[in-house]
């Protein structure tokens, strides 16, 4: 490769943006995910995958193991699985009607929060609007994210609340592609150069 790619401040940040698994994307940790940006500078990238589910764990198994009580009005539901890094750890994407100390705004929208003080305000249903509760996160190394959106693995588009707190998370590729007017059936892993 002749180019070399290199970080570029003038063209701005992913921060804030979802990117949309291109559908030839083969590694099954990513195939048809759509990841919101939650940082993105020279040092590298992180993201939420927000579309794919945990069917193994709950959220109130989640805080049962954790040994917290929770309303008895809590609606119960999966766990998103947030990426390969640090399965682990949990992560909230959240909306930032609810904020605390240890929460990082991403936008005026969004916002990230990783603390055990979250996952009590949502059990007790004084937490934010919009969740979602996952467990690790994606993660690119400097300019790695760069290249594969410049080899078309990833298409880049603005984030919208109502596509990634979308209740009916088994569809949101479709719909994010749909969102701009892509037909995956349309696209081809071949590219060519003008």
């Amino acid at each position: 490769m002749s180019e070399v790619l290199q970080y570029n401040k003038d063209l701005g940040f992913l921060t804030g943006k979802l990117l949309i698994a291109m559908p030839y994307l083969e590694d099954p940790r990513f195939h048809h995910s759509v990841i919101y940006i939650c940082g993105h500078d020279e040092t590298g990238s992180m993201g939420i995958i927000v579309n794919k589910r945990l069917q193994s764990v709950t959220f109130k198994d989640l805080l049962e193991q954790l040994k917290m009580d929770f309303s008895s009005d809590l609606i119960d539901g999966p766990l998103n699985y947030g990426g390969p890094t640090e399965v682990g750890r949990g992560f909230v994407l959240h909306t930032t009607d609810y904020l605390a100390e240890a929460s990082v705004t991403i936008n005026d929208t969004f916002a990230l929060t990783a603390t055990v003080e979250i996952l009590r305000a949502i059990s007790l249903n004084r937490g934010p609007q919009q969740t979602i509760v996952a467990l690790g996160y994606a993660s690119w190394s400097a300019l790695q994210l760069e290249a594969e959106i410049q080899s078309n693995g990833w298409l880049v588009i603005e984030a919208d609340e109502n596509l990634i707190f979308k209740k009916d998370v088994e569809h949101i590729w479709q719909h994010a592609m749909a969102s701009i007017g892509v037909n995956p059936n349309h696209i081809t892993a071949d590219t060519g150069h003008a």
